[in-house]
């Protein structure tokens, strides 16, 4: 397995908004229709701080699936659209990974994981949190003029130093 490219960053606490998911792995599929209308309104947010920049915010919350946020950044200001929700998001420190176009985001996730075995970093796990996945929060920035069959785009990890 090739050599995982990645950077260690920390990010201040932000706060953002847009439209929540939740369901089990058999309904991912709806998820896409989610992001692509969180995409569409982009525009009723006119705090957005990156309107060129889409997250996608995932907790493994739940044993058969996850709670997913499709948001952007938004200044504090921003009032909430009918619709959509909140969501604060702490300083952190991650593991940063570009996925590229043409590779199978699966495989990338499998070299991030292999990666937390090899080196001296924890996943970060809120205390008091039950997460069901190897990865338990995944942070995914893309880029709102993606190829939706075959995107770009970065993901971030939340990490804390082992002990």
């Amino acid at each position: 397995m090739e050599k995982l490219q990645y950077e260690l960053i920390t990010l201040p606490s932000y706060k953002a908004m847009g439209v929540k998911w939740e369901g089990p792995y058999t309904e991912v599929g709806s998820l896409k229709n989610v992001i692509l209308q969180m995409s569409e309104r982009v525009g009723e947010l006119p705090s957005a701080v990156e309107p060129e920049v889409q997250l996608g915010l995932s907790y493994h919350l739940r044993p058969d699936g996850f709670v997913h946020y499709s948001v952007f950044r938004v200044e504090e200001e921003q009032g909430v659209p009918e619709g959509m929700v909140d969501i604060r998001v702490p300083e952190m420190t991650y593991l940063k990974v570009l996925h590229e176009k043409g590779q199978d985001f699966g495989h990338t996730y499998t070299k991030i994981y292999q990666w937390f075995k090899q080196n001296d970093y924890i996943l970060f796990k809120e205390s008091g949190v039950d997460y069901f996945d190897d990865l338990p929060i995944k942070h995914e920035r893309y880029p709102v003029n993606r190829d939706l069959n075959d995107p770009h785009f970065e993901i971030l990890i939340p990490i804390a130093k082992s002990v």
